[in-house]
């Protein structure tokens, strides 16, 4: 198989040779990539902190009760926890209509802000709704603002030239998906984790994601959830250095990662977003209805049939991943800067996340 072969030659940055290597649209042989619908080889089942989240709180987030998710680790990477789609039935369409619709608003950041005048990115659902909700088939038809979103960032905002967190740059972050991080990195075995800092990236077909280590949180005791919606994607998981020839699994809607411990640190990308497995517009998870009875307390909406024909048009050809993130321990604070008021952004809004455009553009960039 090529992509063994590839990883094989070991050498220098092995890393690289693998992402070009399925980041290649006619790059076929799949075989090697880890499905965890159907787990195997260096697949294991991990243990859940089951007792650390009430059902009742796994409800109030749209999750099952913790005693019916699958967890699995994978060799040679301790601390990776995948979680195949936990989430009850209807409950991925809120968090999908919440990137889309409110979390890009303001205050939050957003690539287009960078070469867009403020007012212009105040409401890009109401800009883009109809747009999307009309779009055909054809690629040649113009993209609505919704379409050029690459990135959100929530809570402490990260800036993506410093490659920092500011104590100055920082705005509430949303407390439903707060809910939801704090449920699942518990049942995770992380009590008392506090989401500070999100960010929300969107692909599309011609979409990847560099490769990088996140590091820029001052505290790496607490783990890195990341949560997929639409369709599916392959993530490249590697070692302390890009010399290290990374691991290759599917990634579906409603699926969640954490990364902790010794795997918090390393370098990982997504190097192709793919359709769906079932050879539908959307995958089936997404085609269910929300319950009519929410618990008290519930943190998850209904979503109006008007506002998911806008969602699911989006994702037809689209994927969202929330990666959220502790920045600070307990009682830690931020260094003091000079010269800085933390606001500053990327020289371009693919700085962190790359399309086919800028591949061609800039080759040697990732």
């Amino acid at each position: 198989m090529a992509a063994a072969a590839l990883t094989r030659e070991g050498g220098e940055d092995a890393f690289r040779r693998l992402f070009r290597f399925y980041r290649q649209r006619d790059a076929s042989d799949l075989r090697g990539v880890v499905d965890f619908s159907a787990p195997g080889g260096q697949v294991f089942r991990s243990q859940l902190s089951i007792a650390s989240v009430s059902d009742q709180d796994a409800y109030r987030a749209g999750l099952r009760p913790v005693n019916q998710w699958k967890a699995y680790g994978l060799s040679a990477y301790p601390g990776f926890i995948f979680i195949p789609n936990p989430f009850l039935p209807g409950c991925q369409r809120h968090w999908v209509k919440q990137c889309l619709k409110l979390y890009p608003e303001k205050p939050n950041v957003c690539n287009l802000d960078l070469h867009m005048a403020p007012e212009k990115t105040m409401d890009l659902w109401g800009q883009s709704k109809e747009q999307l909700r009309r779009k055909g088939s054809s690629k040649w038809e113009p993209r609505s603002l919704l379409e050029k979103l690459r990135w959100v960032t929530l809570g402490y905002h990260y800036n993506w030239s410093t490659k920092k967190y500011s104590a100055n740059h920082h705005t509430p972050f949303p407390s439903d998906l707060a809910f939801l991080s704090e449920q699942v990195a518990a049942a995770c075995g992380f009590q008392g984790f506090q989401a500070q800092a999100g960010i929300l990236n969107y692909y599309h077909f011609d979409s990847s994601l560099g490769i990088h280590v996140d590091e820029s949180e001052l505290d790496h005791s607490r783990p890195l959830l990341s949560f997929s919606f639409g369709q599916s994607s392959i993530f490249l998981l590697g070692g302390l250095k890009r010399e290290e020839a990374p691991t290759a699994m599917f990634m579906h809607s409603g699926d969640i990662m954490v990364m902790s411990g010794f795997s918090r640190l390393l370098y990982h990308a997504v190097p192709r977003v793919l359709p769906n497995p079932e050879g539908t517009a959307l995958p089936s998870c997404l085609d269910q209805a929300l319950s009519s009875d929410l618990p008290v307390g519930s943190v998850i909406e209904h979503s109006s049939d008007e506002d998911w024909q806008v969602c699911a048009k989006y994702l037809q050809s689209s994927r969202i991943n929330m990666t959220i993130r502790q920045v600070l321990a307990e009682g830690q604070k931020f260094p003091e800067e000079s010269g800085t008021n933390g606001r500053g952004q990327a020289p371009s809004e693919d700085s962190h996340h790359e399309n086919s455009k800028a591949k061609r553009h800039k080759p040697n960039t990732v």
